[in-house]
């Protein structure tokens, strides 16, 4: 018997309009713009690499001036003689993302503006032991609006804000679980909307990590394409770069490298699970292997665990060393099944495990050598992240204004309509 072949239906062809065609060939031409970081690109320049005639091309960069979405800037590169061209840069002012994040010993908000570069990065002590959730998130507001006066003074207007959370996050709102912060289905990002600007400034929440690894990315210039970005400074989470984009998961849920199993039978976790690197590798259970009697003073209280770390290492405390020795050992276990599943090229340590690299690292390298099927041809890099602890909320801001950059005409409507984003004066 022969079974019917099915076929999908052919997909229906949509005709672009005018609108929709005006709208593809200013997005066409941003992207060669941002794509040009290194170097501004002529007019001339974008209607070669884009196929647009001249005329087009003129009219779509009046737009983007207009818009404060570009400025010109000169000249150009060119390898002729003659009269320089005049090229063209993302503008300094104009749209801005607003990041925020929550550390160990301290709360930190940054304002990057289109171009990437950081205009503002402010840090308040802050304990979380202390904490809950409602006091840490009303101080993070307060941030939040000092940062946007701070973004407003230098002509910068926020489009959006993203805090940074060691955990997964649902809907971009609710934080389901955060162990190490003491949150469980904590909607963050409802109570941030309610207290920082309008009601139509995007307030988005996201896992630490994944947006360290954006900061990376970022910052590496798109040189790195694909890599895992570690951190350490709370929960322990790996932001993944594949083909030079953030891999996110069905749900959003990706990353939790901490929770992955390094010991069948070892110690409960506080996840519920037995085993899980966290209790070997986290930065807290590091330094839990001082004795008591061994630890610093009370001014090592004010400052971060990694540096306190970092100090015990060079007062040579054989349990610290012993300690930083089993988390190289355990990451490299973890990182090795990760490397073998995702194949990336480069492994990058960032949050508090930059500042630690250098005891990390050889246990690391060890395992990968011994654990990753392609080692022997095909070495995998391990070194600190270049933004260290400041990844995570660099990246925050980054993925506010990114969506500037993928989606242009949005806000030149906004901004014909007399909007844009957070109010330039607040109260």
């Amino acid at each position: 018997m022969t079974r019917p072949v099915h076929r999908a239906a052919p997909a229906t062809d949509t005709p672009i309009r005018q609108g929709s065609l005006r709208a593809h060939n200013l997005d066409l031409t941003f992207r060669q713009i941002v794509g040009a970081r290194r170097a501004p690109i002529s007019r001339s320049e974008l209607a070669t690499v884009t196929g647009l005639t001249r005329p087009t091309i003129s009219r779509i960069v009046d737009e983007l001036l207009a818009g404060g979405l570009i400025v010109e800037a000169g000249p150009a590169r060119s390898g002729n003689s003659g009269r320089p061209r005049v090229g063209l840069n993302l503008a300094p002012t104009g749209p801005a993302g607003l990041g925020l994040d929550i550390r160990v010993d301290a709360l930190s908000a940054c304002v990057v503006d289109l171009t990437g570069a950081v205009r503002h990065l402010e840090f308040v002590p802050h304990t979380q032991r202390d904490a809950g959730p409602e006091e840490t998130l009303r101080s993070l507001a307060a941030m939040a609006t000092e940062a946007n006066r701070a973004a407003a003074a230098d002509g910068l207007t926020v489009v959006g804000a993203t805090l940074a959370v060691p955990g997964p996050v649902q809907d971009g709102s609710v934080v389901r679980f955060a162990p190490t912060l003491g949150w469980r289905d904590v909607d963050a990002g409802a109570a941030l909307r309610s207290r920082i600007g309008p009601a139509e400034l995007p307030v988005l929440v996201d896992n630490d990590a994944r947006l360290a690894a954006l900061g990376e990315l970022y910052a590496s210039e798109q040189e790195l394409r694909n890599f895992v970005c570690v951190s350490g400074e709370f929960d322990i989470g790996a932001g993944i770069v594949l083909a030079g984009a953030p891999f996110v998961g069905s749900r959003g849920w990706s990353g939790e490298l901490g929770h992955v199993m390094v010991e069948s039978d070892g110690q409960l976790c506080s996840c519920g699970a037995t085993g899980c690197l966290q209790c070997y590798a986290g930065i807290q259970q590091i330094l839990a292997a001082v004795p008591a009697g061994r630890h610093p003073g009370p001014a090592a209280a004010r400052q971060s665990p990694a540096v306190v770390i970092d100090g015990l290492v060079s007062a040579g405390s054989p349990e610290i060393l012993a300690a930083l020795d089993r988390a190289g050992q355990a990451l490299g276990i973890a990182i090795s099944a990760l490397v073998n599943l995702v194949d990336v090229d480069t492994v990058l340590l960032g949050g508090s495990y930059s500042l630690l690299a250098s005891w990390l690292t050889e246990g690391i390298e060890r395992e990968l050598r011994t654990r990753v099927a392609t080692s022997a041809w095909a070495p995998v890099e391990v070194r600190p992240a270049p933004l260290g602890p400041d990844a995570a909320v660099i990246g925050a801001a980054l993925s506010a204004v990114d969506k500037v950059r993928r989606d242009p005409n949005s806000w030149l409507a906004r901004v014909q309509q007399g909007e844009g984003g957070w109010p330039r004066q607040t109260a």
